[in-house]
């Protein structure tokens, strides 16, 4: 059993289904700044921390490259907007030094709109558009009825949105304005399916 849910993710891995909405776009910096005055040391050092934390938190849903470009040539005002929340830990000031561990997580949305607006290509969801439902998949053959899954999915022009995965069970999330097409192909395609509390659930 061991062998077969071990085969099961890495197929999921290789076929690249698994879509999150949620993404994390947090991060922390550690950063220590000396200047004229204390107040333009941490000014500095919550730019420094930003750009870092743009970065980080970016890296796995945009082009590496073209980010870096756009952070070098952004103003700290401009950036400053991405953030959603901040927060300070272990802060330390003498009268020209700033130290301190700098938290922030980034506004969805914001981030979108600026990666685009510096053409760089990314992978975030529009937030702002998230209108879904919850399926629920029982899989009998796991390989086999994931497989179909995929292909029905790609002959409607569906997203996939993967949840979880908990041995044969798989939670999905799916654009609300899919689930009439997507409930006739996957009955057609041989499985059952009946809604409860709003979640689509489907086996075979």
């Amino acid at each position: 059993m061991l062998k077969i849910r071990s085969f099961f993710v890495g197929m999921v891995l290789c076929l690249g289904t698994v879509s999150v909405w949620a993404v994390d776009l947090s991060g922390a910096a550690a950063v220590s700044i000396t200047s004229d005055t204390a107040a333009n040391a941490k000014n500095m050092a919550f730019d420094e921390a930003r750009r870092q934390i743009i970065g980080d938190s970016l890296r796995q849903y945009v082009d590496v490259d073209a980010v870096a470009v756009a952070l070098q040539n952004a103003k700290n005002s401009e950036l400053a907007n991405l953030v959603a929340t901040s927060s300070i830990d272990g802060e330390k000031v003498s009268d020209t030094t700033y130290s301190a561990n700098i938290t922030m997580t980034l506004d969805s949305n914001a981030a979108r709109t600026w990666l685009e607006s510096n053409n760089v290509q990314h992978w975030l969801p529009d937030e702002s558009k998230r209108d879904v439902f919850v399926v629920s998949v029982k899989l009998s053959d796991p390989i086999a009825d994931w497989i179909q899954l995929n292909q029905i999915a790609r002959n409607e022009r569906i997203d996939l949105g993967t949840q979880s995965i908990a041995g044969n069970m798989v939670t999905l999330e799916l654009p609300v304005s899919a689930r009439g097409k997507f409930t006739i192909a996957v009955r057609e395609g041989g499985w059952w399916y009946a809604s409860s509390d709003g979640v689509l659930k489907i086996w075979k």
